[in-house]
């Protein structure tokens, strides 16, 4: 690949504490590396006002909000995220790696908190009309992967609270998701140690390139 290739936009999904925030750094290192300019950015937020919005969505008891009003809130998100950062740095030639898109909100409120997934895509078609050229799914052990998000203690652990079988249910999700986009969904082994999961996911990066 050189500076001349298409702009790839890429986002990386999985379960709270499957490793995720980590790999999209280290994948915006490799890109880096191999000669091009991403944007490193994540949802919900990766823009001002949705970084304010991130605050409502990810703090706070569990029942905050209801599912209807959470895929509001986190579609306000990424329309402000599309806009201010999104859209300029593909329409700039920079690819965009993004931590979490629009399957997030397939899963978890479509999919786990009600059988919301018809709203969530009708929603998603009118307001945000974009999908990623590569999607990554770090697939991992629910329960380890929950030790792991509540170890971290960021505060920003909303969703974890809401306990083990909600974890299970995301993954089944998530699972479920890639099998229904096999064309930009990849799933990757995220138990392997972080080294694998990088090497892993670099080699999904070639294919997604020659097809965007």
């Amino acid at each position: 690949m050189d500076n001349v290739a298409p702009a790839l936009f890429i986002s990386l999904e999985g379960i709270d504490g499957s490793g995720k925030s980590t790999q999209a750094r280290r994948l915006a290192d490799h890109l880096r590396a191999i000669g091009r300019n991403p944007v490193l950015t994540r949802e919900p937020g990766g823009a001002p006002g949705a970084e304010e919005i991130r605050r409502l969505l990810v703090e706070g008891d569990p029942d905050r909000w209801s599912p209807e009003t959470e895929i509001l809130l986190f579609t306000a998100a990424r329309r402000d995220h599309l806009e201010r950062t999104i859209r300029p740095a593909l329409a700039g030639g920079r690819d965009v790696v993004t931590d979490r898109f629009a399957d997030s909100t397939r899963v978890y409120q479509g999919a786990t908190r009600g059988d919301l997934r018809g709203l969530v895509d009708a929603i998603h078609a009118d307001a945000i009309g974009v999908e990623p050229d590569l999607t990554l799914i770090l697939d991992m052990d629910p329960e380890v992967a929950l030790s792991r998000g509540l170890a971290r203690k960021s505060g920003e652990d909303r969703f974890e609270e809401f306990g083990l079988p909600f974890q299970q249910k995301l993954r089944a999700g998530f699972r479920a998701l890639a099998q229904e986009f096999p064309d930009r969904c990849v799933l990757i082994d995220a138990q392997a140690d972080e080294d694998t999961v990088t090497a892993a996911i670099a080699a999904a990066i070639p294919a997604a390139a020659d097809r965007a």
